[in-house]
Order: C-alpha cells, then structure tokens, then sequence
C-alpha cells in the first residue's frame, strides 16, 4: 500500500513551474524565507503526516470518538499527531514571528496542510479550525481578547470552532434563536443550542474557544441582528489559566459516514450553569465577522476534498500497476500471462479522470491561496484588492468544484479496485466516506450556486469577472503550441458561450422573479466551474509544454507528458459536458421549479 500522499513532484510543479511561489520571498513579508525553507517545511509536514497521522487513520475511522460520563474519549493516538503538529509551528505557521509564527505564505502552508489532510481528515480537522478561529480574534477581537487567547490557541494550548449551525435552522442563520443577554460586568450570558459543532469536545486540549454566533436581545431580525461571541470551555484568567467551568456542555456525539475522527457535536449554552461570552467587534456585525472564517473553511473544504481524492487516486494507480488480471482484447491466447489492469483502457480512463480531478482541483485551491498571498502582501494596492476580488469570486468554486469531483475520483478509485474498493481492508471506501461530507459543509455546494450566480458575479458591477476574464487571457495568449492552441481555443469559445448566458440571467434577474433564474444556480456553477478547472489545466499544459522543450531526463519527460495528456483528458473529456448548462441556463428551463409537491 503507497504511503505517497501528494506527489512531491507534482506540488513542486504547481507551486515552482505553475505559481513561481519563490518569487513571493521577494516580499518584505518572506525575505527571511528561499525556496529552500519552502521545501524543508513540506519535507517536515510530508514526513509528520506519513508518520503521526496516517498511521492512526483507520484506526479513528474504526474506533471513533465517545462520549463517556459526560466526557469525550478518543485514541491516544489523536493527541500525540495533533501535538506533533503544535511543536512543529503549522498553527502559527502562517502568523507573525512576533506571535511564535513562521511568516509563510498561504500557498505553501495549503501545501504542507493538504499533507495532514491526505493522511488524515478526521485528526486534522481540529489543528485547522484552531489556526481559522484563531486568525477571527487576530484580526476582529480587542487587545485583551488577543492576549488571552492567541497565544494559547496558536501554540496549541487550547484549540477552537466555529459555533453556527442551530437544530431547527440550519444553513438559514438569519433564523437562529441562541441568545446573549448583557451583564453588568461587561459580558453576556449566552443561552442556546448549536449542532455539528466540528470539535466541540475532545480530550486534547486544556481548553476549547468557541467562536459563537447569537443575537443581543432586541436585535434587530434576520442576519442583520447576529453578534459574534468567545465563549471559551473554562473561564480563563490573564495568563490562560483556567478559573471556572463555564456553562457551554456537550449535549451528545453525532455519528457520521466519515471523518470519523473529528467530533460533530451537539452544544447547549447556559443549561445547566450560567454561560459567558465575550463580544467580538461590534454588535450586530458578527456575521460579517465571521464570513472571514467561514470562507477561510470553504477554501480549506475544497482543498480538503481535492486532495482526499488525490489520496485515493495514489492508492488506486499503485493498484492498477500491481493487479494483474486479463489480457488485452488484441491477445487471443488464453494461456498467455495477465497484464496489469493497467493496460486494459478503461481502467485508464478512469485513473485519467482521478488525474484529471485531483490535480486540478488541487491547482484550484493553491491558486486560491496565491490569490490569499498577493491580497495581503502584494507590493502594489492595487493589484491587492484585485486579488481579494478575484478570491471572493471564487470561493464559491474553490469550494465546490473539489468537493463535488474529488468524491467522484474516489468512487473511480473504488471502481479500479474492483470488488476489493469495496472492502474495509483497503482503503480507498474510507476516502469516499471521508469525502463525502465535502459537498455538504461550510455551506452546500447548492448554496455556494446562488451564493456565486446570486451575488458574487454581480458585486461592484462584476469587476471580479472582468478580472478573472483578464488574467483567462494572459493563459489563453501563452498557448503557444499546436495542442495548447487548440484547446485554448475550444476555451475561449466556451467562455465567450458563458459570458453571453451571464448577461442574459442578469438582465433577468433585474427585470423579472429571481426565482426562476437562481433555479438552475447550480448548472450555472457546474458551468463556471469547468470554465475554471479547464483554465488551471491550460496553465499547466502550458508550463508543461515549455519544460519539454529543455528536459532530457525520462522520469521528467513522463511527468510533463502525463500533465499534458490529463490537460487533453480535461478539454475532451469534461468541458464539453457544459453545453447542457448553457442551453438550461439561456432557456431558463423550469423543469424542477415547475414541479409542485404533490406530484412527488
């Protein structure tokens, strides 16, 4: 069984030859920081993943969390690879030296993190949420909220969640009904209910920082009216010490599909002891505040899901090398050996799909992250907030295109193992059960589609598609070769098709129901998404195309051919799928909201 999580060699491809990552040390943020210091951080986080992480991930699978005597009990197991991940700086990786961080930028931390989450989704999940809540109290909370819990959170003292979702409301926070009721002391008892809390009890950590979500009393209805609050597990004093239990309890353990490994818990607030919070910003902004967050998770969720299945498509393609079986349609002698299922075509196609999926999911979300590193440290002001524009557009895809086909590229690797995929002594069912919560998390992939045709598209006179379309065709100009040409053409067609049947539903939803239009948000996002994903496999093919003109080594002239040959996979394979999109979307077609409830 490979123990290859991500190919170093495809990530020093993507963030080398595809992002020129090493140019960000040019900034006054990374001086400190070559190449070099990139690649043996990867190095650390490769080899901590490989070694503290994937070795308990069917155990945690198996052997999921408790909840005993009013307590979590968990694998030891847990906490040994969260504090490897704690010693070796990946909280803080990314903050200030001043707070005991590394000062590296997003795109290589996603890299070392995709590492932790290929090994092991479940243990991984509570270092992440810690460094996210983590970073909502960097950039919104008060001195004294900062001093009393960034230390402690970023060194992996305590951990954090994000407290959102309620029992009767769902993705709908407009409709949340936890409360925060002002003390004389300068606090708020907070009195309430949240569930699928990721992380909201373990037995890790000395402490556990809820970021929570509730309206002041008299607030006004809706999202206008939502606070955000620190309600930590035990009341600490300024040195982090705990002074008393505060009144936040776990109510129960949820079981779930996958990602076993994480706790999904139900949380109740001020039952059975009073419960204090601590007011985040100003009142009634907390949703703004914690947008930060959720879209910090949405990007991490489709990273999460792309390589989840670029995991399982490693298992897969080991497999498919050492499986004999069969022989080629060509051979007519029965007696002649068995060829590596490999050599049978369909098995190809879908290793090629696995490919396909994976490593361009995965140049999604690093590009994301670049996008996260020229927002915070680009020289220019400018050429910053175009960066956060084109980010803010894209959440919605980074988030969903991965989570939708990285499950896919599993149930292909399942597939490719054949009778055994569907075994529990092979791996790869426990990346699709992994996997599978992706579409739903931080989000539905069905709420990024009206979150993206809805709003994004439209923010600040679409100037956020104006500029994905201009760096489109900064890629599109540098296909120089007869392949890349080719498909660089079939691209810009299909953008051209895209942009025409945007303009249409904009001038629909100005002039008639939204309804009717946001019905079939979800092709549209299927559209946009293809779009997207064929652009990152043109950004390769094209650094692709350029190495082979120099390299003489074998091992390399197979990599570049493999990138260029998934790129051929993407463009004749996948983008053509989007034409049903574009003639749903430009017939508005009602078919499913025409359909009434009495005719199910």
């Amino acid at each position: 069984m490979t123990d290859t999580l991500i190919d170093r060699r495809d990530l020093a491809f993507q963030l080398y030859e595809v992002l020129d990552t090493e140019t960000l040390t040019e900034r006054e943020r990374f001086s400190e920081h070559s190449r070099d210091t990139f690649d043996a951080v990867v190095e650390t986080a490769d080899r901590i993943a490989r070694d503290k992480f994937a070795t308990h991930n069917s155990a945690a699978d198996k052997d999921e969390p408790k909840f005993v005597d009013g307590a979590v009990e968990m694998l030891p197991a847990v906490k040994e690879a969260f504090d490897a991940y704690a010693e070796a700086g990946f909280i803080a990786g990314r903050y200030d030296y001043d707070l005991g961080g590394m000062q590296l930028p997003e795109s290589v931390m996603a890299a070392c993190n995709g590492f932790f989450t290929a090994a092991n989704p479940g243990t991984a999940g509570y270092p992440f949420l810690t460094t996210a809540a983590a970073n909502l109290i960097r950039v919104f909370g008060n001195e004294q909220q900062q001093q009393t819990y960034l230390p402690h959170m970023l060194s992996g003292r305590f951990t954090g969640t994000m407290a959102l979702t309620e029992p009767h409301a769902g993705s709908s926070l407009a409709d949340i009904r936890t409360s925060a009721t002002p003390t004389d002391d300068g606090d708020y008892l907070i009195k309430g209910a949240k569930i699928y809390i990721s992380g909201g009890e373990q037995s890790l950590t000395e402490n556990i920082v809820h970021m929570v979500l509730a309206k002041i009393k008299g607030a006004p209805a809706g999202v206008k009216g939502i606070s955000l609050f620190i309600v930590p597990k035990f009341v600490v004093d300024e040195d982090g010490n705990a002074t008393e239990r505060n009144g936040v309890n776990l109510a129960g353990l949820i079981h779930k599909l996958g990602y076993r490994g994480t706790t999904s818990t139900a949380l109740s607030f001020g039952d059975d002891a009073p419960c204090h919070g601590y007011l985040v910003g100003e009142p009634h902004q907390g949703l703004k505040y914690m947008f930060q967050m959720m879209n910090e998770a949405r990007v991490g969720v489709g990273f999460g899901a792309a390589v989840i299945g670029y995991r399982g498509y490693m298992h897969s393609l080991e497999y498919a090398k050492d499986r004999l079986q069969g022989r080629k349609p060509s051979e007519k002698n029965p007696e002649a050996p068995q060829v590596p299922i490999i050599e049978h075509a369909d098995v190809r196609r879908m290793l090629l799909a696995q490919k396909a999926y994976s490593e361009g999911g995965l140049a999604l979300c690093l590009y994301g992250a670049r996008l996260m590193d020229d927002q915070h440290t680009h020289p220019d002001e400018q050429k910053r907030q175009e960066a956060g524009k084109l980010l803010d557009l894209l959440t919605p895809v980074i988030k969903a295109w991965p989570s939708e086909y990285g499950p896919k590229a599993n149930d292909l690797a399942i597939q490719v193992y054949g009778g055994a995929g569907y075994t529990r002594e092979y791996p790869v069912e426990q990346c699709w059960r992994d996997n599978r919560l992706n579409p739903i998390h931080e989000g539905t992939n069905g709420i990024q589609a009206l979150d993206l045709l809805g709003r994004k598209i439209w923010q600040d006179q679409s100037h956020g598609l104006q500029l994905l379309m201009q760096e489109m065709q900064l890629d599109l100009e540098a296909a120089t070769s007869d392949r890349c040409q080719q498909w660089a053409l079939s691209l810009s067609e299909t953008l051209q098709q895209a942009v025409k049947v945007t303009q249409s539903l904009g001038k629909s939803l100005m002039s008639e129901n939204p309804d009717r239009v946001l019905a079939n948000a979800s092709c549209y996002l299927h559209l946009f998404g293809h779009i997207i994903v064929s652009w990152m496999w043109l950004r390769q093919a094209n650094a692709a195309e350029k190495a082979l003109a120099t390299v003489s080594n074998d091992n390399e002239r197979n990599f570049y051919q493999g990138k260029i040959q998934a790129a051929q996979y993407f463009f004749h394979w996948e983008l053509p799928t989007v034409a049903q999109d574009l003639v749903l979307l430009k017939n508005q077609d009602d078919t499913c909201l025409a359909m009434k409830t009495e005719w199910f």
